[in-house]
């Protein structure tokens, strides 16, 4: 398989995992509530790593995790159906990302169980050391999985058709592509960029964010679609 068209494609995920946002508005209170109990920059530094790492290492692991369980169902060869079910799910993650994702209030309030918003916001305000806020980044990663799944299964599924060397590749692209946002703004509160600025473009650009990552899906599933279903059927349909 010629590498650069599955490696594109698991870009292609990553940056519509990136278009999620619970990551970077969990970030965003922890700095929040660190800044305004004037804690120290070093300890606003601390919390913000150890909360990186946590993200970083969580997406690292559950695209690991789901590569294996899907290398040991198919084998280093995905069938049609299974493509076609991944188009099927990318298809309705779309509509429930355009109809779902933000809650119909003034803010950037997102989909998750107001249980769930009130423990991570509880969270931000007690995390006071990097081993807390390490977990508040992994758990920021579980919490969004309804939604990333669609992403990481298409790249997991692209991944077991690879050379070893072109998995650890296609692993590290898709990544760092997921979490640019996150990082960019991590670099932003780290540098004492005021977070009311960040907090107020994202409340005006929110609709923007959304339709982008109903499409990304939508774009998604269409080149899965013509590069995976459709050429699978025509090789399986065998010839005159």
């Amino acid at each position: 398989m010629d590498a650069i068209n599955p490696l594109a494609t698991i870009a292609l995920a990553g940056l519509i995992h990136a278009s999620f946002q619970l990551s970077i508005s969990t970030l965003t209170l922890l700095g929040s509530h660190t800044v305004g109990a004037r804690a120290s920059k070093r300890r606003l530094l601390k919390l913000i790593y150890g909360f990186s790492f946590g993200a970083v290492l969580m997406t690292l692991l559950t695209v690991s995790s789901v590569t294996l369980w899907v290398q040991i169902a198919f084998g280093n060869m995905v069938p049609p159906l299974a493509w076609a079910t991944t188009c099927g799910l990318l298809l309705g993650l779309s509509v429930a990302v355009w109809i779902f994702y933000y809650r119909k209030e003034p803010g950037t309030s997102l989909w998750v169980p107001r249980g769930l918003a009130r423990y991570l916001m509880s969270r931000t305000k007690a995390t006071h050391v990097t081993a807390e806020a390490f977990g508040l980044g992994i758990t920021s990663v579980v919490a969004e999985m309804l939604f990333i799944i669609g992403p990481i299964a298409v790249t997991a599924l692209l991944l077991i058709e690879l050379e070893p060397i072109l998995q650890l590749t296609g692993l590290a692209v898709y990544t760092l592509t997921s979490l640019l946002p996150f990082l960019f703004v991590a670099a932003l509160i780290s540098n004492g960029y005021n977070i009311g600025k960040i907090q107020r473009w994202r409340a005006a650009n929110k609709g923007f964010l959304q339709f982008i990552a109903g499409c990304g899906l939508i774009v998604l599933a269409f080149c899965v679609y013509v590069n995976q279903v459709s050429q699978g059927v025509a090789i399986g349909g065998g010839g005159l």
